[in-house]
C-alpha cells in the first residue's frame, strides 16, 4: 500500500513539474519576448548581442522558448530535454551575470533563483524519470 502511495505522489508531483516548467518556459517566452510586456528582456539581448537586431532577437529567444515549453509537454526524450534545459539556463545566466546584472529583475541574485529551477528541472528529468 505505501509503494502504491508514494508512486501516485511522485507520478502527481512529476506531473505538476512538468507543468511548472513548461509554464516558466512559456511565459517567459510568450509573455516576456514575443509580446514585449517585460522590455528589460529586449534590453538583456541589445547589451548582450546588438541592439541592432535586438528586437528581432528578442522574438526568436521567445519563439524558442515557446519551441521549449512544447518539448517539456511533449514528453519526447525528457533526459535529453532537461539536459538542454540545464544547459541553456545555466549559460544564459552566466552570460546575463556578466553583462546585464543591473537589467536583471533580482539582479544577481538572480543567479540562486537560475540554480533552483536547474534543480527543479534536474530532479524531474532524472530523480522523478524513471524510464
Amino acid at each position: 500500500m505505501v509503494t502504491v502511495i508514494n508512486c501516485k505522489n511522485q507520478l502527481l508531483i512529476r506531473k505538476i513539474l512538468i507543468w511548472f516548467i513548461a509554464l516558466v518556459w512559456l511565459a517567459n517566452g510568450l509573455f516576456c519576448k514575443v509580446l514585449g510586456l517585460v522590455p528589460r528582456h529586449e534590453q538583456i539581448v541589445a547589451r548582450i548581442l546588438t541592439s541592432t537586431y535586438s528586437h528581432s532577437l528578442t522574438i526568436l529567444i521567445g519563439i524558442s522558448e515557446i519551441v521549449m515549453a512544447i518539448w517539456i509537454l511533449s514528453r519526447f526524450k525528457t533526459r535529453l530535454n532537461a539536459i538542454v534545459q540545464i544547459v541553456v539556463i545555466a549559460t544564459m545566466n552566466v552570460i546575463e551575470f556578466i553583462f546585464a546584472p543591473d537589467l536583471l529583475l533580482w539582479g544577481k541574485f538572480n543567479s540562486l533563483f537560475a540554480f533552483i529551477f536547474i534543480l527543479i528541472v534536474f530532479i524531474n528529468g532524472f530523480y522523478l524519470n524513471k524510464k
